[in-house]
């Protein structure tokens, strides 16, 4: 494999790979070491690639574990309060009050997403953020595509219990 496997399959992915990360640490500037991080290793090791079935799986996969390790030496070094959603300000045509309002909801669902068991969590924001099939869920997580449909059933049913309280 060659320097353009890594700029048609590995840096397409870079979004979606930062977002999973973001959703795990729930930091920016963490997410974003994390990913530059798998970057660095797999430019590193590009005579591995050849060797691994699906490389955007293994990506997947990579920056999953990469993301708990990282979250789980912040738990040990520091006790992490919750996140806040970063302030961002953009000029467009919302009013103050369907900004709060935008902002709660965001919050409430992220709240909910938080309080899913981790493969639930994990399942559920692969499909329904990341749009994943499946199959590259299944893939991703080393985990049967029907264990995937339970689990997202699963987390589908119990966000719509959480979200009703609000």
């Amino acid at each position: 494999m060659s320097t353009d496997t890594f700029h048609s399959i590995i840096l397409p992915l870079k979004e979606k790979l930062f977002r999973l990360a973001y959703g795990i640490v729930r930091d920016r500037a963490e997410a974003e070491d994390i990913l530059q991080d798998l970057l660095l290793k797999l430019w590193s090791r590009k005579d591995e690639w050849a060797g691994i079935g699906n490389l955007e799986a293994y990506c997947f996969r990579a920056i999953k574990n990469m993301s708990l390790d990282r979250l789980a030496s912040l738990a040990i070094r520091k006790t992490i309060l919750p996140q806040r959603e970063e302030q961002c300000y953009f000029v467009d045509n919302h009013s103050p009050h369907q900004e709060l309002i935008r902002k709660e909801q965001r919050s409430m669902i992220d709240q909910c997403i938080g309080a899913l068991p981790e493969t639930q969590r994990l399942v559920f924001r692969l499909r329904e953020v990341e749009e994943m099939s499946y199959r590259q869920i299944a893939v991703t997580l080393d985990i049967s595509e029907e264990l995937v449909k339970v689990s997202l059933f699963r987390a589908r049913k119990r966000m719509k219990e959480l979200l009703s309280r609000y």
